[in-house]
């Protein structure tokens, strides 16, 4: 042990279980460093053996992933975010994260911060943000807890991204009452950079300099990653508020215009953002992947609050500051750029070629470890924990649809109840917070994904999409996550983008719980599978784990994230009708598949029973094919994926999207609950012109896919034959107006 290593507190068992870690883990440390450790190493240990930083019981599954690929420019994990060539010289960056439990115990800052969080992780790429996404999860509506927590995230979401000046141009807001404690606020986050500006998260160059860029450290967020991030909700869980970051919006978009510029002029060997586990994971991580190590003086970290111990800034996550590693010839350039853009630039240290860390305070040495000790892929915990299927599995499979006499549903009645739930209506009270139109490239249309033209590459344009049904993934994990790809997919080619690669946040309960753990298994094996038949890698992303508390845990919920390319944004495709008389199509089958997991089912019975939709990859692949050329040959008008709430709200929400123009429907078969409400895979409504119709027909069969003529366009009503009929106007003012109104009702 180095004669000036001291301690600032004895540690022994119980404060490392203070710190998030097991006794196993204790003993490993003391195992592994051959002595005890002081106070501040052990703090560190903490929270890069966190769940929430080493995905110790995720990561040997997440390698079973198809994650490289010839248009990835890293490899999943090994950087801040994904880069995926699009050709030309550039790269799209883009990756999604959680801000679970910090917006559940402080919902403004939680979500404000997960939106600053994700988008350093863009720049320090080198690339300048130009989207954001946001999935929400939220429990009962009718519930005030639920509606302070919804406008908290939301107002937190629209405050930074609003000021930082990027546009928040789609997601998905979904209720359910297993979130009822724990919300789940996944934020994607999207930049594009030039292929030779792309900027790494390594240290090199001995002696080169280590610099801290941004804001001052404080004692906000301390122990968020290692116990607010990594463990469940008690009554206790309100008093971890301190935890919770606090952000800075107009300080980052500072910090990222210099970052921008820093990276652009040469002077930059690396770079990482300082967010869970700050300086300790930004120092460990950099030294690691770079083969070095560093000399760290804690006097010389720009403090906001006084008499700050070493244990408190190295776990320290407060927000806007970056880690970087300049060239040592061109430090002075570097301090010049900061300068110009007012963004604080101190030097704390330098590189050394141990590979460990030697962390400084006072003229001693508070931490002495290998890199390597703490991070993923070297020596943090990997545990492959026990995975039993759950029990519940065999009631919700097996329940007796026949009980509920579906036969005797009022259709209209049903349609209503199933149009006015919060899981279908308008979301314009949440979107029309955010500036989605903020530096002018989003394309403003009405569509399953979200369309940015791309300024750099003239004519080009890129589509956006979050996706996952969680109750599918409930009653059948694996078929769930496959159909949370395959709808991504979907969308993305509703749109005429073609699918390129995922992000991924994999939301899940406790992981030492066996039945937990096998629905991460599963699901992760659907993703992989699904994946890799549509060749669409996984750029990297993030694992929530421990999302219950001691009410709820909710339902797992992988939510996807995909980005599409689109090569001609002149050929582009939105889902309203637009002319009357033009033919409206199915494609795919209409089967009366059971309504396990639908939205029909839960509106009408209050039940989420059965198995996930059947789906077909093969069908799916030809699906996304014929869609792309449809529209890049202009064959189609619109086109909608049909997914929660069936046939019937995919009609109804073409009608609403129009401008008056509504669908007289006349299906093969008499109308039944099933044939409306059920969400078979598969399936999308495009409407046609009749003199295209032929070429529709010849263009469609080609792809071998099944098709039936339902309808056509009409003025000012929407009617489906022997079930029901409204005049579109009454549609609208639900489907706009209800979601505002129960949310007034605080």
């Amino acid at each position: 042990m180095n004669e000036y290593l001291f301690s600032e507190i004895e540690v022994n068992e119980k404060v490392a279980l203070d710190c998030g870690l097991s006794s196993e883990e204790f003993h490993k440390i003391l195992e592994l460093l051959g002595r005890k450790p002081t106070y501040t190493e052990i703090g560190i240990f903490g929270v890069m053996w966190s769940e929430h930083c080493s995905y110790k019981n995720s990561i040997k599954m997440l390698k079973t992933l198809p994650r490289s690929g010839p248009q990835l420019l890293v490899s999943a994990g090994e950087e801040n975010a994904g880069a995926v060539d699009i050709g030309q010289g550039y790269a799209i960056c883009f990756k999604i994260e959680s801000h679970n439990h910090p917006s559940a115990v402080e919902p403004f800052q939680g979500a404000a911060t997960g939106v600053g969080g994700i988008l350093r992780d863009i720049f320090s790429m080198g690339a300048r943000p130009i989207a954001v996404l946001d999935s929400l999860r939220f429990g009962n509506i009718q519930l005030d807890k639920t509606k302070f927590l919804l406008k908290g995230v939301v107002s937190g979401i629209a405050h930074y991204g609003n000021c930082f000046g990027v546009p928040t141009v789609g997601g998905e807001v979904f209720f359910e009452d297993c979130y009822n404690d724990n919300p789940l606020v996944n934020v994607m986050a999207v930049g594009i950079v030039k292929v030779d500006r792309l900027a790494f998260a390594r240290a090199k160059g001995i002696g080169n300099p280590v610099c801290i860029v941004g804001s001052s450290t404080g004692r906000d967020g301390i122990h968020g990653a290692s116990l607010l991030a990594s463990k469940e909700f008690t009554e206790e869980s309100e008093d971890m508020r301190p935890t919770v970051q606090v952000g800075d919006p107009f300080a980052e978009k500072l910090l990222l215009e210099a970052t921008l510029e820093l990276i652009k002029s040469g002077v930059v060997v690396g770079v990482q953002d300082m967010g869970a586990a700050g300086l300790s994971c930004s120092t460990s991580e950099m030294s690691a992947r770079g083969r070095v190590g560093m000399k760290i003086n804690l006097d010389l970290v720009p403090l906001r609050e006084p008499d700050m111990t070493p244990y408190e800034i190295m776990l320290s996550e407060s927000q806007e500051r970056m880690l970087f590693v300049f060239d040592k010839d061109k430090l002075p350039h570097a301090i010049e750029i900061c300068k110009k853009w007012d963004v604080p630039i101190t030097q704390i240290g330098e590189v050394t070629d141990d590979g460990k860390l030697h962390i400084w305070k006072n003229d001693k040495k508070v931490a002495e470890l290998e890199a390597d000790l703490l991070v993923l892929g070297g020596k943090a915990p990997q545990y492959d924990q026990l995975a039993l299927e759950p029990k519940y599995l065999h009631n919700v499979r097996n329940f007796d649809f026949g009980q509920l006499e579906l036969n005797n549903i009022n259709l209209k009645e049903a349609f209503i109840k199933v149009f006015s739930s919060p899981n279908i209506l308008s979301k314009r009270w949440v979107y029309e917070q955010y500036d989605y139109q903020v530096r002018t490239n989003t394309v403003h249309i009405k569509g399953d994904a979200a369309i940015l033209r791309l300024k750099e590459l003239p004519g080009k344009g890129i589509a956006l999409t979050t996706d996952c049904n969680s109750r599918y993934v409930y009653l059948n994990p694996y078929r769930g996550a496959v159909i949370a790809v395959a709808e991504a997919a979907r969308n993305i080619a509703c749109v005429g983008g073609k699918p390129l690669a995922i992000t991924n946040c994999l939301n899940f309960g406790n992981p030492y719980n066996p039945e937990v753990y096998w629905t991460f298994k599963q699901a992760v094996m659907g993703m992989g599978d699904a994946c890799r038949f549509f060749n669409t890698p996984v750029t990297g992303g993030n694992v929530s784990f421990h999302n219950e508390s001691q009410n709820f845990a909710i339902y797992p919920t992988p939510t996807i994230g995909m980005l599409g390319i689109i090569e001609d944004i002149g050929n582009i495709c939105s889902l309203e009708f637009k002319n009357i008389e033009d033919i409206i199509y199915l494609i795919g089958k209409n089967d009366n598949e059971d309504i396990g997991g639908t939205e029909f089912l839960k509106v009408m019975f209050n039940l989420v029973v059965g198995d996930a939709p059947k789906i077909d990859l093969e069908n799916e692949l030809n699906l996304i094919n014929f869609l792309q050329r449809a529209i890049k040959e202009r064959l189609i008008n619109s086109a909608h994926d049909c997914s929660e709430g069936g046939l019937a709200i995919c009609l109804a929400e073409k009608s609403v999207f129009s401008q008056n123009l509504g669908a007289e429907i006349i299906l093969p078969e008499k109308p039944t609950a099933q044939s409306l409400f059920n969400e078979s895979q598969g399936r999308v409504v495009v409407s046609v012109s009749h003199n295209n119709e032929k070429a529709f027909i010849s263009l469609i069969e080609k792809y071998n896919l099944p098709y039936q003529r339902i309808g056509k366009v009409v003025e000012g009503y929407f009617e489906i034959k022997y079930a029901f009929k409204f005049e579109v106007s009454e549609l609208k003012d639900v489907y706009f107006n209800e979601f505002e109104k129960t949310l007034s009702k605080l």
